[in-house]
C-alpha cells in the first residue's frame, strides 16, 4: 500500500512491501550515526512512548475492542515471516523485543490487514492461502523507477480464533479482497475489492452478506476506517486525471498492479454518500484514522518531505483546515491507530532502528 517510495512495504493491503521499499536507513540520513531517538522534539502528543518489536517490518497494528491486545503484520525471518503475517499480542504485559507473539496465520501465503471482531476472540485478515503455500511474487522493478504495489488476486478475508484455527470465509470472489476493517458499532465490515472491475470499497455485516458497494470513483480506494460513531469512513484514494494517466492505471490494473504516487484523503458516510476529498496536499497521503473525537483526521503523508521517502502523521480537521504535524521522523512514520478509549496511540515507524531499514511498533499516550 504505499508510495513514491523507495520503501518496501504491504501496505493495508501490502504494507511490508511498501515498507521495506520505502524505507531508507536512518543511518544513511544522518551522516553514518544510527539513529536512538524514540521521541522527537516537537512531537508534544505523545508521551510515555514505548517500542514493541525490532528487527524486521511490522505495520497495521490494530487495537482490540477492550484496548487490550493489538493485531498486527510482520515479516521477519526470525520469526519464520518471510513474508507477511498476522499475530496478536497483550501489549499491556510487556513488548516483543525479546520473543515471538502468537501466530494468527496459518504462517503460508501471505497475509495483511488484520482486524480483532467484537468480543476479541475472533480477528479477521486477507491471505493469498488458496493461491498456494509460497509467497506470492513481488513485482519486477521498471525500468522508469516508479514503485508499483501488487493487488494479489488471491487474497481473500478469512477469521480465525486466537489459537490460528480458520473458523469461516468472510469474504471471497475472483480477484482481490482485502483491506478489512470493523465499525466500532460492530455491526458493519469495509472492505476492498476489484470484483467490479475497479479498486473500490464496499461494505458488509459482520457475517459477510449484504454486501453494498460504496465508492465508484475510476482510481484506487483503500485503506479504509469507520467514524467512532460507525456512520462515516475515511479512506485514501487515487484519481487518474489526464487520458494517460487513466490508460496507465488500467493497464496496471489488468496486471493486478496499482502505482501509488499520488493520493489524497476521502470521507463520506457508510452508504458513500457526502463523499469529500479532504486534503490536496499531493504526493502520497494515506494510512488515516479517525480522532477519538471524529471531528479529526490523523493520516500519514510525504507532502512536505522533498525526496519523497519522508513520511510522517499529520492532523486535519474533516474539511481540511487546521494541518498539523504530529511526528518529525527523518524517515518514516505511518499506520496510526487510536485505541477505543483515545487514550493510546499506535503506530509503525524507523526511529530507533540502529541504522537498518527496519520498521518497528511504537505505542504512546495520546496528548490532546
Amino acid at each position: 500500500m504505499h508510495q513514491s517510495l523507495e520503501f518496501k512495504s504491504s501496505f493495508r493491503f501490502i504494507i511490508t512491501l511498501l515498507i521495506s521499499s520505502l524505507s531508507i536507513s536512518v543511518s544513511g540520513q544522518l551522516g553514518g550515526k544510527p539513529d536512538t531517538t524514540t521521541l522527537y522534539q516537537g512531537e508534544s502528543h505523545l508521551k510515555n512512548i514505548r517500542q514493541l518489536t525490532r528487527q524486521g517490518d511490522y505495520a497495521e497494528a490494530y487495537f482490540s475492542f477492550d484496548n487490550s491486545m493489538i493485531s498486527f503484520q510482520a515479516k521477519n525471518p526470525a520469526w519464520n515471516a518471510p513474508c507477511d503475517q498476522i499475530y496478536y499480542f497483550a501489549f499491556k504485559d510487556g513488548d516483543m523485543l525479546d520473543h515471538i507473539p502468537k501466530l494468527i496465520s496459518n504462517g503460508v501465503g501471505r497475509t495483511t490487514c488484520s482486524y480483532f471482531l467484537p468480543g476479541d476472540t475472533t480477528i479477521l485478515y486477507a491471505s493469498t492461502r488458496s493461491g498456494g503455500d509460497a509467497c506470492p511474487p513481488e513485482p519486477a522493478h521498471r525500468t522508469d523507477g516508479k514503485y508499483l504495489w501488487p493487488v494479489y488476486a488471491d487474497f481473500d478475508i478469512y477469521v480465525a480464533d486466537l489459537k490460528g484455527h480458520i473458523i469461516d470465509t468472510l469474504v471471497k470472489s475472483p480477484g482481490y479482497d482485502a483491506e478489512a476493517t470493523v465499525s466500532p458499532k460492530g455491526d458493519r465490515i469495509v472492505f476492498t475489492s476489484d470484483r467490479s472491475g475497479d479498486l473500490e470499497l464496499y461494505t458488509c455485516d459482520i457475517h459477510g452478506k449484504d454486501v453494498k458497494q460504496v465508492t465508484y470513483g475510476l482510481g484506487y480506494d483503500g485503506g479504509a476506517f469507520f467514524s467512532p460513531d460507525g456512520k462515516k469512513l475515511v479512506f485514501r484514494a487515487s484519481r487518474p486525471q489526464t487520458p494517460e494517466e487513466v490508460q496507465e492505471y488500467k493497464d496496471l490494473l489488468k496486471q493486478h498492479l496499482v502505482a501509488p504516487v499520488a493520493m489524497e484523503i476521502y470521507t463520506c458516510n457508510v452508504d458513500g454518500t457526502d463523499l469529500k476529498q479532504v486534503t490536496h496536499l499531493g504526493k502520497a497521503n494515506w494510512a488515516p484514522y479517525f480522532s477519538p473525537s471524529g471531528k479529526k483526521i490523523i493520516f500519514s503523508s510525504n507532502h512536505a518531505g522533498s525526496r519523497g521517502f519522508n513520511f510522517n502523521l499529520f492532523m486535519v480537521n474533516l474539511d481540511g483546515t487546521g494541518l498539523e504535524q504530529i511526528t518529525r521522523d527523518p524517515v518514516f512514520d505511518a499506520f496510526p491507530m487510536f485505541s477505543h478509549d483515545g487514550k493510546k496511540l499506535i503506530f509503525s515507524s524507523n526511529r530507533n532502528n540502529g541504522g537498518t531499514h527496519f520498521t518497528n511498533l511504537f505505542i504512546a499516550d495520546w496528548v490532546e
